[in-house]
């Protein structure tokens, strides 16, 4: 897939004109300069094809994250094909206009020149001075106009080289959402699962600001690790709380969460952001990190203390990693693709009824005034997550004791307890049904 990639100085405009391309808002935006540091990606659909559109942090910010911002950029630019070079058309170049540019010469790649904030006609007059940046004709865009847009597609398409089309059918991969506390080694994870620093880190909390999509092949599976940023309870910042609230919308759209859990700091955080996940019907790993620095003495001491931390979720797969010794990174793949897999597993009605029998036979059914609860039959109406119905005569009569046992018994017998499942019980006067409790946590 083509690859295109975003550049310039801190808040031309960037991230919008990422966001606009896109189609929707996947960036952080804000007019605090040096919001976007890490580079993040997405496919932008067009008539002509599909291309992959890269967004980048400033450059020349002239702050901590100046030099690992390059870094990023140059390593991008080993993979692209063409450099949109955003420049804010509004304003005089600046002298860090003049320096990206003489970056991008360096590396001889095809460049585009994109004027953003052109929100009127006329202002296009006074774009003659981009010219001097030696990259041709630039692109007048708004992106709060949502103008120039259509002309800047066209543009990209005819700077593109030209490929011979890919006939192989797309794989829809396994989205992975990575989350947990601050500086629990979230991006650390990723840059070893990967085995190049792809986001930055650092000791400080709340470096990563947006949610990072990176595609990733492994054991004939393709996946869609997604970075987002530490979760504290109160944010800082209007940008941490932007971002935060990414974080907890890149569980809603996940297949499987790895929970990253610090095994030195844990606590009802991790509790909170499982049962979140598992709420939203989303399998969960949990990840614990760092164990290159727990002592082998002190191992089963420190593993006894976190099944005591985290005996409400006894249940939940559990992998213990190092993103410096790269210790079981491959069992998160394996056991990912597993959860994914068994999500979406559909049982047939009369495994379940045969089932049903066993359990209704070793138990007493709940019985209301003389009244006892009965169940005609079971099957499975939803995957991910699993969702079974339970027709009855009266869904009130089911007690919490009896669901509690039914969901035991679904766990243990269907080799599901691993996942979140959803029941339902349905009477013969209330079609909708009448879903009881929670999913499985």
């Amino acid at each position: 897939m083509y690859r295109v990639l975003i550049v310039g100085r801190p808040n031309v405009g960037k991230s919008s004109l990422f966001n606009r391309l896109v189609g929707k808002r996947t960036a952080v935006v804000a007019d605090t300069p040096g919001v976007t540091r890490d580079l993040k990606e997405h496919v932008v659909e067009t008539e002509k094809g599909r291309f992959m559109l890269i967004d980048s942090g400033g450059m020349w910010s002239s702050d901590v994250w100046e030099h690992k911002i390059k870094e990023k950029v140059e390593q991008a630019l080993k993979t692209a094909d063409l450099v949109l070079f955003a420049v804010d058309g509004r304003s005089d170049l600046a002298t860090a206009d003049l320096e990206v540019a003489d970056f991008l010469r360096r590396q001889h790649k095809n460049v585009l020149v994109v004027a953003t904030k052109v929100d009127d006609p006329k202002h296009e007059n006074y774009l003659g001075d981009l010219y001097a940046l030696g990259f041709g004709d630039p692109i007048p865009t708004s992106t709060a106009h949502a103008r120039g847009l259509d002309d800047l597609i066209d543009a990209i398409w005819a700077r593109l080289p030209v490929r011979q089309a890919d006939d192989e059918p797309e794989v829809v991969p396994i989205r992975i959402a990575i989350v947990g506390r601050p500086n629990a080694g979230k991006s650390s994870l990723l840059n070893a699962i990967l085995g190049e620093e792809r986001v930055i880190v650092s000791e400080q909390p709340g470096t990563t600001r947006d949610v990072i999509d990176v595609e990733f092949d492994y054991g004939g599976n393709r996946f869609l690790l997604v970075d987002t940023a530490g979760i504290r309870k109160r944010p800082e910042t209007l940008v941490e709380e932007i971002a935060i609230n990414r974080a907890h919308n890149a569980i809603l759209d996940a297949d499987v969460v790895l929970l990253v859990i610090d095994p030195f700091e844990v606590g009802d955080r991790e509790l909170k952001l499982a049962n979140e996940a598992l709420d939203a019907g989303k399998p969960v790993i949990l990840t614990i990190t760092k164990w290159d620095l727990v002592e082998q003495e002190e191992a089963r001491k420190v593993r006894a203390d976190l099944n005591l931390k985290l005996a409400h979720l006894e249940h939940l797969p559990r992998a213990y990693v190092s993103a410096v010794t790269k210790e079981n990174l491959h069992k998160l793949f394996s056991e990912a693709a597993r959860l994914y897999a068994m999500a979406r597993e559909r049982r047939e009605t009369a495994e379940l009824n045969r089932f049903l029998s066993l359990w209704t036979a070793h138990v007493a059914l709940p019985n209301f005034k003389g009244k006892p609860l009965k169940i005609f039959f079971l099957t499975q109406a939803e995957v991910a997550p699993p969702t079974f119905v339970f027709f009855v005569n009266y869904p009130e009569f089911v007690t919490r004791a009896f669901e509690g046992y039914l969901r035991n018994r679904i766990g243990e017998d269907l080799g599901i307890k691993e996942i979140p499942f959803k029941l339902v019980f349905r009477g013969r006067r209330d079609p909708k049904g009448k879903e009881k409790g929670k999913e499985e946590e």
